[in-house]
């Protein structure tokens, strides 16, 4: 590679993520669903045709950015997730994670977590990056479970094989029973995480909760309760 081609590679990068940032100023001032290219390029004052090379629609600048904050807070989540304390402590620092991105990136989580955009339809390149936290807890509740460390279901889930195959296959398949249904219950630990910021991003525990640090643990545990998860409060 030559030093001219090098140069050309960083630029395009940087010009990428200036395209990038643009988008997600606009999409807090007017909404995913106002996202504009031409307005883009105003904003950076490029002609259009100029960022039609980058990003060729809309909807192709909208899939940037949804696997690019996928994959942010998947990273959140994983690096809180490592160490050797038990798979409970760290899935509650994975949760707490996820919670402390989504307020940084409001705009961010937003466009994956809120109304869908009218128009759009997710590629299947967004899956991988889409289930990389609900395949992280479902690895933290295995592994509580390899372990010994969860209590077994009261009642166990009607209609086993909820979840698809490609989340399965990784994870080793569904554990045996009394557990099988072990990874439908770690992802409504997950759609209880995601609703619970989305509350509080949105406004909806303001003048309900006292405390909001303290009522999105508390929701972790109570959450934790449904597959037996022991999860340690107070660190």
């Amino acid at each position: 590679m030559t030093a001219s081609q090098t140069a050309r590679q960083l630029a395009r990068a940087e010009l990428t993520r200036a395209i990038k940032a643009s988008a997600t100023r606009q999409l807090g001032e007017t909404g995913a669903a106002a996202l504009s290219l031409r307005a883009v390029a105003r904003d950076l004052g490029l002609a259009s045709s100029a960022l039609y090379r980058y990003f060729p629609s809309r909807d192709a600048l909208l899939t940037a950015l949804i696997v690019d904050a996928f994959n942010a807070i998947g990273a959140a989540a994983e690096a809180a997730a490592v160490g050797p304390a038990a798979p409970g402590a760290r899935w509650l620092a994975a949760c707490r994670a996820v919670r402390r991105w989504a307020l940084a990136h409001p705009q961010e989580f937003a466009l994956v977590y809120g109304s869908p955009v009218p128009g759009y339809q997710a590629p299947p390149d967004t899956v991988d990056p889409a289930t990389r936290i609900t395949r992280l807890l479902a690895a933290l509740v295995l592994e509580a479970h390899a372990q010994g460390q969860l209590r077994p279901p009261a009642q166990p889930l009607p209609g086993p094989g909820l979840i698809t195959r490609r989340v399965l296959d990784p994870l080793g398949g569904p554990p045996a029973a009394p557990y099988a249904d072990l990874v439908e219950r770690s992802l409504t630990l997950w759609i209880s995480l995601v609703g619970t910021v989305g509350f509080e991003l949105f406004g909806h525990l303001d003048a309900v909760v006292t405390d909001f640090d303290a009522y999105f643990d508390a929701t972790v545990v109570v959450a934790a309760e449904a597959v037996g998860l022991a999860v340690p409060l107070g660190e």
